[in-house]
């Protein structure tokens, strides 16, 4: 009988090798993606886990500069926070602790678009 020892814990504040958005910010950003395909809007995106930032770009066509990155930081996340919205020119629209919150700024831009 061999003995195993035990996995230790990442410590806290470390930061993963790759960082990537999990199941539940993937449901709420796929859900205001779909919304705004059907509103005729966005028509392609491309999602990149790299080192330091989790990126969800979103295209009007797929070989233009993305209209807008949709960014996961974790090293932001006792600071500005941890997610924020990118736009085309790379100034940042919104920035928060809450994913739905900072989604916002791109809803209302799409109730923008159905009006």
């Amino acid at each position: 009988m061999t003995i195993q020892t035990p996995t230790p814990f990442p410590a806290p504040g470390r930061v993963p090798d790759q960082v990537s958005f999990d199941r539940k910010e993937l449901g709420i950003i796929l859900g205001l993606y779909g919304r705004m395909v059907a509103a005729g809007e966005w028509r392609d995106y491309g999602i990149s886990s790299l080192r330091e930032a989790a990126v969800f770009s979103v295209f009007r066509r797929t070989a233009e500069r993305p209209l807008y990155r949709i960014e996961k930081r974790p090293r932001l996340r006792h600071r500005q926070g941890l997610y924020s919205v990118i736009g085309m020119d790379g100034q940042i629209l919104k920035r928060g602790h809450d994913l739905k919150t900072v989604l916002r700024v791109l809803e209302r831009k799409l109730i923008r678009a159905v009006e």
